[in-house]
C-alpha cells in the first residue's frame, strides 16, 4: 500500500494527538505531503480551528508548500458530557463551533484548491453517536449528526468536480481526548468495551487506516457515506 498517495497534498486538522496524529502519519507513510495543524503539539501550524480567518492561513500555506491541495481531513474536534437538565448554552455553542462550524468553513475555504485537483478528497470525523443516543451526550450527538448531514449534502454538491466526501464514524477510541472520561468513569469505559463485538476500545490507527483508504483511488467511487469503524458496537444495541 505504501506509495498509493505519492505526490498528493493533504491538510489534517487536529493532528497534534489521537486520531489526527495517526492519520497524518498514515497519509505520509502512503506518500502524501501533509500539512498538520492543532492547538498544540508537534504540528506545522499551531492554531485554533475556530479562529476567524484561520483557514486562509491553512490554505495559503498548503498552496505555498505543495502548489495545491488534494486531501482535507478534518480531525479537530471536542467531546464532553452534560445532562440536559441544567445544561448551559456555552457548552453547546462551543461543541457546535468546533465540531460543526469550523468543519463547514474548512470545506468551503478549501474548495477552490480541491476543485483544481484530479483526486479531491474530503474526509470528516463523525461518530457512532449519529446512529444512537447516549445520556449526557446531547450536544456532542447533535454535532455529529450535523457532520453526517454535511457529508451527504456536500458530496452531492461537489461530485461534479470529481471530489469525494465521506465521514468516518468511530466507536469508542482510546485517545488523549477520551482518556479523562474513561479514567474518571471506569464503568463507562467498560460499557463501551462490552458494547463492541470485538471486545476492545479502538485505537487511533484503526481510524487512520480507513482515512488513508478514503483518500486513495481505491475509494474513488465512494462518496456521501458515513463509514462505521466501531468494532461492531452498533450491532449490539
Amino acid at each position: 500500500m505504501t506509495g498509493r498517495l505519492n505526490g498528493r497534498a493533504a491538510l489534517v486538522t487536529g493532528a497534534g494527538s489521537g486520531i489526527g496524529l495517526a492519520t497524518a502519519g498514515r497519509l505520509a507513510t502512503d506518500g502524501a505531503h501533509v500539512l498538520t495543524t492543532d492547538r498544540a503539539g508537534d504540528v506545522d501550524i499551531v492554531a485554533d480551528v475556530t479562529s476567524p480567518g484561520i483557514n486562509e492561513t491553512f490554505i495559503a500555506e498548503a498552496g505555498a508548500r505543495f502548489g495545491g491541495l488534494d486531501i482535507v481531513v478534518a480531525c479537530a474536534g471536542i467531546t464532553g458530557m452534560q445532562m440536559l437538565d441544567g445544561a448551559d448554552d456555552a457548552f453547546f455553542d462551543q461543541m457546535m463551533a468546533v465540531n460543526v462550524t469550523a468543519v463547514f468553513r474548512l470545506m468551503r475555504d478549501a474548495l477552490p484548491l480541491l476543485k483544481r485537483s484530479p483526486h479531491g478528497r474530503i474526509i470528516l470525523i463523525g461518530s457512532v453517536m449519529s446512529s444512537f443516543g447516549e445520556a449526557g451526550m446531547t450536544a456532542y450527538s447533535a454535532s455529529k449528526h450535523a457532520v453526517l448531514g454535511m457529508t451527504k449534502s456536500v458530496a452531492a454538491e461537489v461530485g461534479a468536480f470529481g471530489i469525494t466526501v465521506n465521514c468516518i464514524q468511530p466507536g469508542a477510541i482510546d485517545t488523549p481526548m477520551t482518556a479523562p472520561a474513561f479514567t474518571a468513569m471506569p464503568e463507562f469505559k467498560q460499557r463501551w468495551i462490552d458494547k463492541a463485538a470485538l471486545g476492545r476500545l479502538g485505537q487511533p490507527e484503526d481510524i487512520a487506516d480507513v482515512a488513508a483508504f478514503l483518500a486513495s483511488d481505491d475509494a474513488r467511487f465512494m462518496s456521501g457515506h458515513g463509514v462505521f469503524v466501531d468494532g461492531g458496537a452498533t450491532q449490539r444495541q
